[in-house]
Parts: C-alpha cells; sequence; structure tokens
C-alpha cells in the first residue's frame, strides 16, 4: 500500500464562495501513481466546509447563497453568541453542517466520481488563502 500526502492552497474569491478544487485533487493523483484506493480531503479550518455536487454555474450560485443565507433565521431571532468575538459565528455553524472532509474512491486511476460530480471547498469567511489536504492511500 501507497501513502501520498500533499496540500494544495486555495484563494478564495469572496465572503462566501464555492470553489472548484477538483483538479488540485487530480494533480495529486497523478502524481502519486495510485490506480485503486481512496483520496481524503480535508481542511484544516473552521469557517469552510468540503463538498460534491455539480459544476453548473447557476448551482454554485445557489449552493453560495444557501451557505450565505442557512442560519440567518436563527441569528435574527436570537443573536450568536460567538459574534461578540469575531462577528463570524454564522460561518463557523454552517462549516458544521457542510462537513470538513470528503473520501472519493480512487480507480483505474482517476477520481472514481459520479458523472456530474466535482469537489468543491466552500468559503464562508472570506476572502481568504485555505489549505486542500489530500491524502491518497492505495496500490
Amino acid at each position: 500500500m501507497k501513502i501520498h500526502h500533499a496540500e494544495a492552497t486555495v484563494k478564495t474569491g469572496g465572503h462566501v464562495t464555492v470553489e472548484n478544487v477538483t483538479h488540485h485533487v487530480h494533480a495529486e493523483l497523478e502524481r502519486s501513481g495510485i490506480g485503486s484506493g481512496i483520496a481524503f480531503l480535508s481542511v484544516p479550518h473552521t469557517t469552510c466546509g468540503l463538498a460534491l455536487n455539480e459544476d453548473e454555474r447557476g448551482l454554485r450560485e445557489d449552493i453560495r447563497r444557501l451557505a450565505q443565507k442557512l442560519l440567518e433565521p436563527l441569528a435574527s431571532a436570537k443573536p450568536f453568541l460567538h459574534n461578540c468575538v469575531d462577528d463570524n459565528a454564522q460561518a463557523h455553524l454552517t462549516s458544521i453542517l457542510l462537513g470538513h472532509s470528503v473520501a472519493v474512491p480512487v480507480l483505474r486511476h482517476s477520481l472514481d466520481l459520479g458523472t456530474w460530480q466535482s469537489v468543491f471547498l466552500i468559503e464562508m469567511d472570506g476572502p481568504r488563502s485555505r489549505t486542500l489536504r489530500i491524502q491518497i492511500l492505495g496500490e
């Protein structure tokens, strides 16, 4: 079994953005030489998350709007307590709902994604430079 570790820097373009990071994973998979296994992807940040979905412009905007608005009704009912520290509690809470990692099977030297699937980093407190951690295990 081989293990390949890598990191990619993702510069996010706005306060709430949806960034397709699939190309970073493809590049590392090619470097790894692994043909069958699994790719574990994670972000070591508390105000962004990872998700798999379709890379279509309208859907990316829908995801961005959902991430931006997801917890607004809660915040308007009673202000978030963490906001007295950084005024970004909504970003922290939304990232919990999205999750900070995804696993993607590797088959025949390729990510075994569905026809329309891509890997997205969803930024909720940007713009920032984010780290995408990529660990590929297999043979």
